[in-house]
């Protein structure tokens, strides 16, 4: 259970973002967006966002971090942070704080999510309109890094499975793959998820495919403008690679109630997902293509999706069952 007023924090390698919940039902108060490497601990950034705001003090904290929750101290993946409940219950006074992976809160959101609804500024379906059945949801995200979670029923609860799914290895599957493939730069000798399907790993592709070293919102307004041959190439081929993996991990969790992409990257590049690469590589699985045409895929379009799913935890604690780490006073 969670003491309201009640401080919200999404937690990523580029940025962190700030709220606070005052009692159940109420609509959460953005903060401030800020920049991570702007403060030197999470503490400070905090301190600043609610010394700029009006807001109640908060009585208790959940903040959903870019990381794997394993222990008390977690180390940011793509950042200098390291997020302590413990401490930032005690420098702030709280009664209770919850660390938890960024994408518990994405899946804890993706629950009432309508694949077949009609408002894009929420969710859009790439390929067919289908309609989900009661079944697990997967939800993940290409941004600064990669992160996906399960959101699987568990008796009358929702389970949510947090995972490590950028890090695994990553191989081509064609003749065009095989051709570029040895040309992308590796880390510590291996090519994963995260180090292709990100913000880098745009760049890391627009270099394997001969188009050179470029940012990644470069490569993304170029490829969506037509103007540039190399990175409408890499755009397609990240769309490609990006659907193969929906549905390898759609498979992994049995996913027949819908996959939701959130991230940065995805709904800048809405019409180069809707080309129809992107649903082939994902339906691609024999011997179960029929029932991967049944799945729903759908980019959530929502500015924070995670801010939805952090009110959820807090207002209906019984609802989801999730790991992550719980300090209280």
């Amino acid at each position: 259970m969670f003491e309201f007023p009640v401080l919200f924090g999404d937690i990523g390698g580029t940025n962190a973002r700030f709220a606070v919940q005052e009692k159940p039902g109420a609509e959460p108060v953005v903060l401030a967006h800020e920049k991570t490497a702007a403060y030197p601990d999470p503490s400070a950034a905090i301190r600043d966002a609610l010394a700029r705001s009006e807001v109640v003090p908060p009585r208790s904290a959940i903040l959903a971090v870019a990381a794997r929750v394993d222990g008390p101290a977690v180390h940011l993946t793509n950042a200098h942070w390291v997020i302590e409940g413990e401490r930032i219950g005690r420098d702030f006074g709280l009664a209770s704080c919850r660390v938890v992976n960024d994408y518990v809160p994405v899946a804890a959101g993706a629950a009432a999510l309508d694949p077949a609804g009609r408002d894009r500024t929420i969710l859009e379906q790439i390929g067919p309109i289908l309609c989900p059945d009661g079944g697990a949801r997967l939800v993940l995200g290409p941004g600064t890094g990669f992160g996906a979670a399960g959101l699987v029923p568990y008796g009358r609860q929702l389970a949510i499975v947090s995972t490590e799914a950028g890090h695994i290895d990553f191989g081509p599957s064609d003749a065009e793959e095989a051709e570029f493939w040895p040309r992308l730069a590796r880390i510590e000798g291996r090519i994963t998820v995260e180090s292709l399907l990100s913000g880098p790993g745009l760049t890391r592709l627009h270099a394997g495919l001969g188009g050179g070293e470029a940012d990644p919102k470069d490569i993304t307004e170029r490829g969506m403008s037509g103007e540039d041959p190399a990175a409408q190439r890499t755009l397609r081929v990240f769309a490609k690679l990006l659907g193969r993996l929906c549905g390898d991990l759609a498979l992994t969790f049995l996913a027949t109630g819908g996959v939701y992409i959130g991230g940065g990257i995805a709904p800048r590049i809405l019409d180069v997902l809707n080309e129809g690469t992107f649903r082939r590589a994902f339906e691609h699985k024999p011997p179960f293509s029929d029932r991967m045409s049944k799945i729903p895929t759908c980019v959530i379009t929502i500015a924070d999706p995670a801010l939805a799913g952090l009110s959820a935890l807090a207002c209906q604690p019984d609802r989801f069952a999730y790991d992550g780490q719980h300090w209280t006073a």
